[in-house]
């Protein structure tokens, strides 16, 4: 059986991570759950809505993903993992999000492991390549610059 994922996050990135992982993984909507935290709701009823969240994952083991550490999404995940059927990993991202499912099948702690170097590993400084920063072909019919 495989693991279960929740992310709870600020509204309404919980949600729209969700989709981008269904994009690619179409099949795991079930172990899949967002929670969108959303402003002005109390701690105590986010958790209320974390728990239940939690309750209906059909999976013995759940790894929860939020979005930034000390904020109210993790504070609240932090009351909830057991460090036997749930881990927590802050700091989610799409990269993240990604790996995790793809070892969604491995051990609870080898997801987490997999989670976070994914997460980490999906940042990066990406070399500017703009058109205007290129040298021109010799058999470049258009001569003229252009502005993207």
């Amino acid at each position: 059986m495989s693991n279960g994922l929740l992310i709870i996050a600020h509204a309404p990135l919980a949600s729209a991570l969700r989709q981008c992982v269904l994009h690619v993984f179409p099949e795991t909507g079930p172990e899949l759950v967002a929670l969108d935290v959303q402003p002005h709701v109390p701690a105590d009823e986010t958790r209320a809505m974390a728990l239940q969240a939690l309750s209906l994952m059909p999976t013995e083991h759940t790894l929860l993903l939020t979005d930034l550490f000390g904020a109210t999404p993790c504070n609240v995940a932090q009351q909830l993992v057991d460090g036997l059927r749930s881990r927590l990993v802050a700091g989610v991202n799409l990269p993240m999000l990604l790996r995790a499912m793809t070892y969604r099948h491995e051990t609870l702690d080898l997801m987490a492991m997999r989670a976070l170097a994914g997460g980490t590993q999906g940042i990066m400084t990406v070399a500017v390549t703009a058109p205007q920063n290129q040298a021109r072909k010799r058999n470049d019919q258009n001569h003229h610059d252009h502005q993207q």
